[in-house]
């Protein structure tokens, strides 16, 4: 007799229907990925991405790419899906997260209130699936408030820890959106970079071309025919010749960008497998660091309309903390001429993560 328990089958369920949407006001001015990955939840990311490319999603019957803001009263066609399902004891359901990822997700709220979330989102979790992960901190909140409408307000690669903002409502999430398009979200980041930075506070101009794949994997450059982008560099601890701990303000937020910045400025960060410098890495992963050494410190802005000031922190991770611990010894500090004066704004309504019990 088999006293084990059984265990869900996983599978791809029947295909959804053809759908023909039209948008609402409400839905209005978003990108048309975002609306699709509202729609089709249980859908990793990267399929979503696939329905677009190969025309199976048409607005207005024609042909949409990613970027698309969609506007009132377009005809969205919604093409046929596979869900992603399991069959337990005969029934079948979408797959759904983790308790466990539940349980991390909901740990990891340093802040909310009736508009917004921050999330102090822990390395290794994707902000959402795809790319071989089914479920990321989007689709758990979803899953554990299925009453709430949810939208990330900005993304963290899946290796970056730290603050994380996600919108509790369309009107919060279109002004956020606006406010980042115009500049007006401040977002500051630690990251260690390889060898002493002598650069000073140092911005770097320098536009991104996100459109390059090798081995079937985004690989972001320096190019002319890039987007804008602008990331400023501030040394904050030196580690002798290793290592400089920076803290980086990005006025834009591209893909990869502080990664691809700081190698371009000739220090690529530790940690980083795919602009890095392979021997620092090592010798690092000897000092503890088992992934890049990048931690989203903190995300200020003024809310639109009131100009009340909001400021979401997260302190750094307690494993980066133990490599910048084991390479202690070789640290000196930045002298007052590079170290650039650190800005007091009044923020009343704070958000830090507080200490675990």
């Amino acid at each position: 007799m088999n006293n084990e328990a059984a265990v869900p089958e996983r599978f791809h369920g029947p295909k959804s229907p053809v759908i023909l949407r039209t948008v609402t006001l409400d839905e209005a001015g978003q990108r048309i990925d975002n609306f699709l990955m509202r729609h089709f939840k249980t859908v990793p990311r990267s399929r979503v991405y696939r329905l677009l490319r190969k025309g199976e999603v048409r607005v207005n019957r024609k042909r949409v790419d990613a970027e698309y803001r969609i506007q009132q009263g377009d005809e969205v066609r919604l093409p046929p899906v596979r869900i992603d399902a399991v069959e337990t004891d005969g029934r079948i359901t979408p797959r759904q997260p983790s308790s466990s990822l539940l349980e991390l997700i909901e740990r990891a709220v340093i802040f909310q209130d009736k508009h917004l979330l921050a999330i102090d989102k822990p390395a290794g979790v994707a902000v959402h699936g795809g790319s071989g992960m089914s479920f990321g901190v989007i689709e758990a909140l979803r899953a554990s408030r299925p009453r709430e409408t949810l939208e990330l307000v900005h993304r963290l690669d899946r290796d970056t820890s730290g603050c994380l903002l996600v919108a509790r409502d369309r009107s919060t999430l279109t002004a956020l959106h606006a406010l980042i398009r115009n500049g007006g979200m401040h977002k500051t980041y630690l990251a260690l970079v390889a060898g002493s930075w002598q650069l000073g506070t140092k911005r770097v101009d320098a536009p991104l071309a996100t459109d390059n794949r090798q081995h079937g994997e985004r690989h972001v450059r320096v190019a002319a025919a890039g987007k804008d982008s602008v990331s400023i560099f501030k040394p904050v601890q030196f580690f002798g010749p290793l290592a400089t701990l920076m803290e980086v303000d990005i006025p834009t937020g591209r893909t990869h960008q502080i990664r691809v910045h700081a190698s371009f400025a000739g220090h690529p960060l530790l940690g980083d497998d795919k602009y890095g410098d392979r021997e620092r890495n090592a010798e690092l992963k000897r000092h503890g660091l088992k992934r890049t050494f990048l931690h989203a410190q903190s995300v200020a802005f003024e809310w639109p309309g009131s100009g009340v000031p909001f400021h979401a922190s997260a302190p750094l991770p307690g494993e980066l903390a133990a490599v910048l611990d084991a390479i202690t010894p070789m640290k000196r500090r930045a002298p007052p001429r590079q170290a650039a004066p650190r800005r007091a704004t009044a923020a009343p309504h704070r958000a830090t993560k507080q200490p675990r019990r």
